[in-house]
């Protein structure tokens, strides 16, 4: 049964915000007591954050599909909509979060880094929030925006200072056993390491983490055996360690040959030449592996590397081990660079910056792109005429009518706003006035202006008592 997993795709929806209300205030003795429509909730957002507690990515390889709460639609009477709750996804230190075509979306190091992978939808306006001195009484409301839907990919990268690389049944496994409290799966059969393990060594005052990594073959870095679903643990480590095998029972390899092979590897993986290398002779309580140890140790020190003669089982040199990786590890902490408080970078948009574009495809079609249009599309109840004419005037105002005429647009020309795969397409009139403009200045209800009915009784009657006064005061006696 899997118990490891440090790759998958994880499917994200954010939350739907919640649409806005339309309602008339009712109370007695007042019929006409205005808008009170409120906003619709925001939809919650999907955030991703990172979690010491979680060492793996089993939990999103079982149920990769994720999504967070829609928002509440407003109701009558002023109440807005309850917000979605955020959906926070623990992840291990480490991950890198990818898009599908493997673009680097964040790089999530460090306990509490978070990133919002979806971004949940804003609530619409109610008509109580669209009133104005011109709009007294707006008829309708915006719909909420839906949420993001995004496909991921996250990968796990091992956090440590010290990488123990090597083929399999090097004995990496038992030199981590010895190194640190870790106790990993010890056997003697390939592969018996199947997810990195991580151990913590403290050195004199020096506190380090060591991995042991996956054994690596001939062809590791195009995919064969498990070499390229664990190189990707070596890339955050400082130091690399070679686990060379002196006792090995294959008659074709022998420590040096194994060595160049795995560098091979490393090398054609890429990204790792710059990090300091040591190479240890394991197994050399063996006869043969001391004898053997003893052979190649002198080629392999020409070559430049630092080489150590320790065995697992037997705890030979494991001391001089630990010590000599507390400096290179000492020395690659005080190479890096210290980290600097992150800048807030302020960037204001340009004064000439519409924030959307009008482009003439070759089927004479003309495309709006942006923001602000789409999202104002996506909020209209297209069933409302009124709806419709207050969309006009808010892409009117943005200037979308005025560089629809200097792209060359003409009357009853198609236009599309937004992508090609959700987009709303209409024929474009200059100026277009909705059913609603039937009424007035848009938004306006002549109710408001009307005067009560008691109130007009009464100038009826008057009206009808100074019809009657004019005539007597024409009346001429015989």
């Amino acid at each position: 049964m899997t118990t490891f997993v440090d790759r998958v795709e994880l499917h994200v929806a954010a939350g739907n915000g919640g649409h806005g209300c339309a309602s008339v205030h009712r109370e007695k003795f007042k019929p006409l007591g205005g808008p009170d429509g409120g906003n619709g909730g925001r939809g919650g957002d999907v955030i991703l954050t990172v979690d010491q507690s979680v060492t793996t990515l089993l939990d999103y390889h079982h149920s990769p599909h994720r999504k967070a709460t829609n928002g509440k639609p407003g109701e009558g009477g002023n109440r807005s909509g309850k917000d979605g709750q955020d959906l926070v996804l623990p992840v291990p230190d480490g991950t890198v979060v990818l898009d599908k075509a493997g673009n680097v979306l964040a790089d999530l190091v460090g306990h509490g880094t978070s990133f919002v992978a979806a971004q949940g939808g804003r609530g619409g306006l109610g008509n109580a929030a669209l009133a104005s001195a011109r709009r007294k009484a707006p008829g309708f409301a915006l719909l909420g925006v839906p949420g993001d839907l995004q496909d991921v990919v996250l990968e796990l990268k091992t956090v440590a200072d010290v990488a123990l690389v090597g083929y399999p049944s090097a004995g990496k496994s038992s030199l981590i056993s010895v190194l640190s409290a870790a106790k990993p799966k010890i056997a003697d059969y390939p592969f018996t390491t199947l997810v990195p393990n991580l151990g913590v060594v403290t050195a004199g005052s020096t506190v380090y983490t060591i991995a042991d990594v996956p054994g690596l073959i001939p062809g590791a870095s195009q995919g064969r055996g498990l070499g390229l679903e664990f190189l990707r643990h070596v890339e955050r480590c400082s130091v690399l360690v070679h686990v060379l095998d002196t006792a090995t029972l294959e008659s074709d390899r022998d420590p040096t040959s194994d060595l160049d092979t795995i560098e091979e590897e490393l090398r054609q993986y890429g990204g790792l030449d710059n990090r300091p290398r040591m190479v240890v002779l394991n197994k050399t309580d063996v006869p043969d592996g001391r004898e053997l140890a003893e052979m190649v140790r002198p080629e392999l020190e020409a070559r430049g590397y630092r080489v150590f003669e320790v065995s697992a089982v037997a705890h030979l040199g494991l001391k001089e081990l630990s010590f000599a990786l507390a400096d290179l590890v000492a020395t690659s902490r005080a190479a890096k660079p210290k980290e600097e408080a992150t800048r807030i970078v302020i960037r204001p948009k340009a004064v000439d910056d519409s924030g959307f574009t009008v482009t003439q495809e070759e089927d004479g079609l003309f495309r709006v792109r942006g923001e602000k249009p789409e999202r104002w599309v996506r909020q209209t109840d297209f069933n409302n005429d009124e709806a419709v004419g207050y969309l006009a005037d808010r892409l009117n105002r943005l200037g979308v009518e005025e560089k629809l005429m200097k792209a060359g647009a003409r009357n009853g020309d198609g236009v599309a706003i937004g992508p090609e795969d959700n987009a709303v397409v209409f024929d474009w009139e200059p100026t277009v006035t909705a059913g609603a403009e039937m009424l007035g200045r848009r938004g306006e209800d002549h109710r408001f202006e009307a005067p009560r009915p008691a109130t007009q009784r009464r100038r009826d009657k008057q009206a009808e008592r100074d019809e009657s006064d004019q005539e007597f005061d024409g009346f001429k006696p015989f």
